[in-house]
This record gives C-alpha cells, structure tokens and sequence, in this order.
C-alpha cells in the first residue's frame, strides 16, 4: 500500500503540485504526447530539488522515473531521495559513469552505472532499520523497460539514526536541457 503516489495525470500543467515543497528551481507540471510529468528547466545550472510526501525516518522506499539529456561532453545529475533535503540520496552522475548515494551532500557508497543519455531512468531507494543502531540503505536504478536489477546495486550500513523527512527529487541540469520526473512512489520498504 503507497504511502504516498504522483504520476501528475491529475496535477495542473504550468504549476508544481501544491502539495510539494520546492527548495530551489522552476519546477512545473508539463504535458508530451498525453503525459502529464514534472519538468525542472535546463537553466539555470545549479542544483535544484523538490520535497514531497509524508515525513517518515526508516523502513520506507521512495521511487522515480527520471528522463535527461546529455549535450556533447555535458551531462545532467538527478536522482531520488529520503529523509530531507539533507537525507540520503541516490543519484545518477553520468560524466562519471557512476551510480551515487549520498548523505549531506557527501559522497557514501558508488557503483559503476552505464548511463543512456535522451532515456528514462527508473530509480529505488530504501532506508531500512535492521536493528538497534544499525539500518541498511539500499539503491538502484536501471533504465525503463530493462528488468529491475534483482539485488541492490548500492548498499550502505548506517550507524547514525536517520534523521525524519520527507522524499526528495532532484537535479542539476549541466547540460542545459530539461530533466523531467514521473511517477513518485513513497512505500513501505521490501523486507530483506
């Protein structure tokens, strides 16, 4: 059972949902082809991102489809995240070839990632209490339509209690074309 779901079908275009907090950039609802999606625009290149959903501190999962663009050597970052703005979050960081998770902006775990520039991505992150003092932090990403990656393909024991928030989406737009967001989902985490 979601605890929280947006594909935007229902949102109103040109605007941000007004359920979501926007930290920084000019996200608003657009619409392609009949698909209605969150759009942040390709300036200015700084690092934007939006809150959404309720504010939980473990044992849940946010996931994301998330579309960019590269332009010549020029490559967008974007990912999902829990826990706040300061929270964990995974990201894709295709001039590095690199799956990323962070926390507090600081880099904690990495995996190679082959990145499809002009492709939807699917993203997953968890945050699960394996007990006292210890939770596991789990993520992966693969691109739509490819069959989801059986196991985790970033996994990280955290000794520090995280910290209540909400789900977080994001992104830096470097190559200067848009980077568009679909289908939140904020869950329940899979056992192990």
């Amino acid at each position: 059972m979601p605890l929280y779901e947006n594909n935007f079908e229902k949102a109103l275009v040109d605007k941000a949902p007004d359920d979501f907090l926007v930290l920084d950039g000019a996200f608003a609802v657009k619409e392609e082809g009949g698909n209605k999606f969150l759009e942040l625009p390709g300036a200015p290149l700084d690092t934007f991102g939006v809150l959404f959903g309720p504010t939980e501190s473990s044992d849940v999962s946010v996931s994301a489809r998330i579309h960019g663009t590269g332009q010549g050597r020029r490559f967008p970052t974007f990912g999902v995240g829990l826990n706040g703005s300061g929270g964990f979050k995974l990201q894709v960081s295709p001039a590095k070839k690199l799956l990323e998770l962070s926390r507090n902006e600081e880099v904690i775990a990495s995996a190679t990632y082959a990145w499809e520039s002009g492709s939807w991505t699917q993203f997953r992150l968890q945050v699960r209490k394996v007990k006292d003092g210890e939770w596991n932090v789990e993520g992966k990403a693969w691109k739509q339509r490819a069959a989801e990656p059986a196991g985790w393909l970033i996994s990280h024991v955290e000794k520090t209690e995280p910290t209540p928030g909400r789900g977080w989406i994001g992104g830096s737009p470097y190559s200067g074309v848009a980077i568009r967001f679909d289908d939140l989902l904020i869950r329940p985490a899979a056992p192990r």
